[in-house]
């Protein structure tokens, strides 16, 4: 009842007389939250504000906690997803809950359709500067196509070999919204800006030696970046890129159906 289109259904059917006003308050009535134990309180509604339904952080959470989590989630909506699973806690995880996939690299386990069409127009194209940094790459190509968004992905393409990137400029040019991951001293984001004309969302992780500062140092530079057009997430925050590429394209979208309907 969470979603969008099942509670404008369930509203028709009470103004035409099929489900009684009662019946309709109790499918509603944990609408805004609902307790799980004593631990968590979960946001059903968090869809319709936002478009994107709550997701589980799994870091720090028991096992149990996580899996009586999803089941809650998963009576409400199509797609329940917790990111930063270990693939120890999912070996647990996996006798507890039914139906979970799992991307080991993104290290995100799902209870979703066998396939998900992509919903939205456009294309999210997801760069790495190394092998090292699949791990926050992958988060946010695996959030995004279980979102509902279109995905390419192009990994190990950094700026000591920048012939690599060069040689795939197709792929950046076909984008409708970039994400850009890069650890060590992440200056993927400032070339690739250079040449993209859409929005570029870089993503710093902790890989690199010392002087890095655990993703510090990456931050910065793409916070202090001479290209235009970078918005910037926090370290490691694969799951935050992939959620403001996904609202970048869902905006375009309304907007373009507004157009529509003025010029009509």
């Amino acid at each position: 009842m969470t979603q969008p289109e099942a509670l404008r259904s369930l509203l028709a059917a009470v103004a035409n007389g099929k489900i009684t006003p009662d019946r309709a308050f109790d499918s509603l009535k944990d609408l805004h939250y609902e307790s799980v134990g004593d631990f968590a309180k979960i946001d059903h509604h968090r869809q319709l504000r936002t478009g994107f339904p709550e997701v589980i952080w799994g870091q720090g959470k028991t096992p149990d906690q996580i899996a009586q989590i999803m089941e809650v989630m998963r009576q409400r909506g199509s797609v329940v997803m917790a990111t930063r699973i270990e693939p120890a806690i999912y070996a647990t995880l996996q006798q507890k809950v039914k139906e979970l996939q799992y991307y080991e690299m993104a290290r995100i386990c799902a209870i979703s359709p066998a396939s998900i069409e992509p919903r939205f127009t456009g294309t999210i194209t997801i760069l790495s500067a190394g092998t090292a940094d699949l791990p926050v790459a992958e988060e946010a190509a695996v959030t995004a196509e279980l979102s509902g968004f279109r995905v390419q992905r192009l990994w190990d393409v950094g700026v000591a070999g920048i012939h690599r990137l060069l040689n795939n400029r197709h792929l950046i040019d076909s984008a409708s919204v970039l994400i850009v991951v890069a650890g060590m001293e992440g200056a993927l984001p400032s070339v690739v800006a250079g040449l993209a004309d859409c929005p570029v969302i870089a993503v710093p992780t902790s890989i690199g030696y010392g002087a890095s500062f655990s993703g510090l140092a990456p931050l910065l530079t793409m916070l202090n970046s001479c290209a235009a057009g970078i918005g910037v997430v926090n370290i490691d925050n694969g799951f935050g890129a992939a959620v403001l590429a996904g609202q970048i394209l869902r905006t375009a979208e309304k907007l373009s159906l507004a157009s529509q309907k003025y010029e009509s």
